[in-house]
């Protein structure tokens, strides 16, 4: 069964005007990427590269016990890293997403962090910073275990920022499991979680939340002048 979301491209769209609203507040010249064939919106700045991913793979539901599509979240996590690998060494890059978008960039992380896809081939994307809004943490259950014993994962969890945003009124992807991720996250090692819960959002997106993502992007990658 595809998890599939109709409010998705609103969301997307919500989330490159809050880029664009990046740009212009930090005066920066910037341009849109949209490859052909491929659910995948890249914004690149002078000094940041944020993918926004909306790349799908198999849920059969969203369980305690439900079993994850590793084969569809690497295909994704590669996807993502591919094509980021054609951007320069000085740019910063992120990767951001709602819903599956989310559980894809919160995959991505782990990858990073653990250095290697969940097939054991070697993860090459270099990533500064995670956004998920109204998803969850894919591999969940395992992810602790893969990092403990592993001194450079440990190393790269613990300096990688990611802010997690979530409705508490989701009938989609219940709060519960945006609010599980975080803690997930947090006691695997990943120390610069963020969690900011929304009362009464349902499974879409509301100018305060685009506004503190465009913030908390603005200071985590040092583009307000601060250090990132």
């Amino acid at each position: 069964m595809l998890y599939v979301d109709i409010n998705i491209l609103s969301v997307v769209i919500a989330l490159l005007q809050a880029g664009k609203q990046l740009e212009r507040q930090l005066t920066l010249e910037g341009r849109m990427w949209s490859g052909p064939k491929v659910n995948t919106k890249q914004l690149l700045f002078g000094c940041m590269a944020l993918v926004i991913m909306v790349q799908g793979f198999d849920v059969g539901d969203l369980s305690e016990n439900a079993a994850d599509d590793l084969e569809g979240l690497d295909a994704s996590a590669a996807h993502v890293a591919n094509l980021l690998s054609t951007e320069p060494a000085d740019i910063k890059l992120g990767v951001g997403g709602f819903s599956m978008g989310a559980a894809t960039s919160l995959y991505c992380a782990s990858c990073c962090a653990l250095g290697k896809y969940g097939n054991g081939n070697p993860y090459p994307a270099k990533i500064s910073t995670v956004v998920g809004l109204s998803g969850w943490l894919p591999c969940s259950k395992t992810l602790k275990n893969k990092l403990e014993g592993e001194n450079e994962a440990v190393t790269r969890a613990a300096s990688l920022p990611v802010l997690l945003c979530h409705g508490t009124s989701d009938d989609v992807v219940p709060y519960k499991f945006g609010e599980k991720s975080s803690g997930t996250l947090k006691a695997a090692g990943f120390q610069n979680v963020i969690f900011k819960s929304y009362s009464g959002l349902g499974h879409f997106t509301i100018p305060e939340e685009m506004d503190q993502v465009c913030a908390w992007l603005s200071s985590n990658l040092g583009l307000d002048g601060s250090s990132s």
